[in-house]
């Protein structure tokens, strides 16, 4: 089960100059961007990475503003956001053990953060409608690679469903529109 005091949103490089190449890209974002909203609504903490941002640019400009002052890149150049010194520490600070990734590309930089962070005793899901390869064949390898390590691979609305547990709750509404 998806705790709602103990889950953290890892948005992994949205990027400007990558989404374009990206398959099913306007989906993946649609999916990021209900994943963000959802968390806002729930005041649940959000990472976000960057790889490269002088080369690939910064987080497309629809993700950055839902995020509006969330928006706190942690640059990168290490596939793996588990790799970075910054990234672990503002993770570890969130106080969180459980975390939720979306982004591109899954073959990379998403499955390399899943998979380390799996190692070093995270809980970790993977957004499956909210993660994004070039080439399919590459995003199905990569799931099936994370599932077969015990990565929980999951949907927008199943986290964001799991996270509120109940419809009495105050944010219900809000994060009911968000999904639909």
């Amino acid at each position: 089960m998806t705790e709602r005091n103990d889950s953290i949103l890892v948005v992994v490089d949205v990027q400007e100059r990558m989404m374009p190449v990206i398959d099913r890209s306007d989906a993946v974002t649609d999916a990021v961007l209900r994943l963000v909203r959802g968390f806002r609504a729930l005041d649940l903490p959000i990472l976000v990475t960057e790889q490269y941002s002088k080369g690939l640019g910064h987080t497309v400009p629809s993700v950055r503003e839902a995020l509006a002052e969330w928006y706190r890149p942690i640059e990168k150049i290490t596939f793996s956001a588990a790799g970075e010194l910054h990234f672990m520490q503002q993770l570890e600070g969130a106080a969180r053990n459980h975390a939720i990734i979306c982004g591109v590309e899954t073959h990379v930089c998403v499955f390399q953060t899943a998979r380390d962070l799996a190692m070093m005793g995270w809980e970790v899901e993977v957004v499956a409608d909210a993660v994004g390869s070039r080439a399919p064949g590459n995003r199905e390898v990569a799931l099936d690679r994370l599932s077969r390590r015990g990565v929980e691979l999951t949907s927008v609305e199943m986290v964001l469903f799991d996270l509120m547990q109940r419809a009495d709750i105050a944010e219900f509404k809000a994060v009911s529109a968000i999904v639909k």
